[in-house]
């Protein structure tokens, strides 16, 4: 019988994998688990070059987690770091699968030279992440965030009222997306009922064709920043993204523009966008990733009164875990099966 390594966390429960395995594979397989303390305590964030063998955003003890490991063939976990040492440790190991849309918790070149099939789950998160960006959005664009903080301080902001402070209605608004992966292409239609101009911007990407019918514009970076209100950035950390939206993609923006960041801190030069916003070139922001997570708690852009803040929360929906148990299931019962995988990395 085929024994199944489980490392779940508080989020991606233990449970929620194996329910998910029990459905797709039965009695096939032998299960144990093993759960981290995340997010009750914090991953480690390896972007500025601290993380272990070059990992990122993981949580565990390598040795205890090679202990666990053991001879099982399968492994299933969300944040369990995986390194090239590691696997040396574990010969027996075949199959990886993350319940993450970029497993860079995992040396993806060291599974490979091993011979270890390693899969994902892509997407899993998308619409949670979505429907996050349009509350964020209307945080901004509505004062939402403006007139929350007043009340907690027993101040009435009916001064929000006046047109020369309040916000305009996303129907005369132009929101430009950067990024039509997963996250973007779910933004769009959430948007197209408001009524706005829509913009994007993904050189890698082409429009659907019922985006395209729809009028949502396809347009390079510099037009997108100069002609969008909003800005809400949708891309994935690579050597090109890394850093790119800076100062001057900032100074690019409409005066009182907002920014809206869902994906990840390390695309934006955070001490760039702290001027932007201090300045008050930027109207606002809503920013729920950071160049460092946790933040440190005196980082001046957290005392700035025109940003709304968020803990990196925008995939956490219950709906998210049971997407991405599913999804881990099926690659675990495709491997099983000897039928190919439907996200290899």
């Amino acid at each position: 019988m085929t024994e199944i390594a489980i490392i779940g966390d508080r989020f991606m429960l233990p449970d929620a994998f194996a329910t998910a395995l029990r459905k797709a594979i039965g009695q096939e397989a032998s299960l144990r688990t093993m759960e981290l303390p995340w997010p009750d305590e914090p991953m480690v964030h390896g972007y500025a070059g601290s993380g272990l063998d070059g990992l990122k955003e993981y949580q565990g003890d390598p040795e205890a987690i090679v202990e666990f490991i053991g001879g099982a063939p399968v492994l299933v976990t969300h944040l369990a770091p995986i390194t090239g040492v590691m696997l040396d440790r574990l010969p027996g190991l075949k199959l990886i699968a993350v319940s993450r849309g970029g497993p860079v918790n995992i040396d993806v070149a060291a599974a490979r030279e091993r011979g270890v099939k390693l899969v994902n789950t892509p997407g899993r998160n998308a619409s949670a992440v979505a429907e996050f960006t349009i509350a964020a959005i209307l945080a901004e664009t509505r004062l939402i965030r403006a007139g929350h903080e007043a009340l907690r301080q027993g101040e009435w902001r009916g001064d929000l009222y006046r047109a020369d402070l309040t916000g305009t209605e996303l129907s005369e608004l132009t929101v430009g997306l950067i990024g039509y992966g997963e996250i973007g292409t779910r933004v769009v239609p959430l948007l197209k009922p408001f009524g706005c101009r829509i913009l994007v911007c993904d050189p890698y990407k082409e429009l659907s064709a019922r985006d395209a019918a729809d009028g949502v514009v396809m347009t390079d970076l510099d037009s997108l920043l100069a002609e969008s209100d909003v800005v809400s950035l949708h891309a994935r950390v690579t050597e090109e993204t890394r850093g790119f939206l800076a100062a001057p993609q900032f100074a690019r923006m409409k005066q009182g523009a907002y920014f809206i960041n869902t994906a990840r801190g390390p695309m934006v030069n955070y001490d760039d966008l702290y001027q932007a916003l201090s300045s008050r070139h930027l109207r606002g922001a809503m920013l729920e990733t950071f160049w460092q997570e946790p933040t440190p708690p005196d980082a001046p852009l957290l005392r700035l009164d025109n940003v709304t803040l968020t803990p990196h929360i925008a995939g956490a929906s219950t709906t998210t875990v049971r997407i991405a148990a599913r999804m881990v299931a099926e690659e675990v019962r495709r491997w099983l099966a000897g039928e190919p995988p439907l996200n290899p990395c």
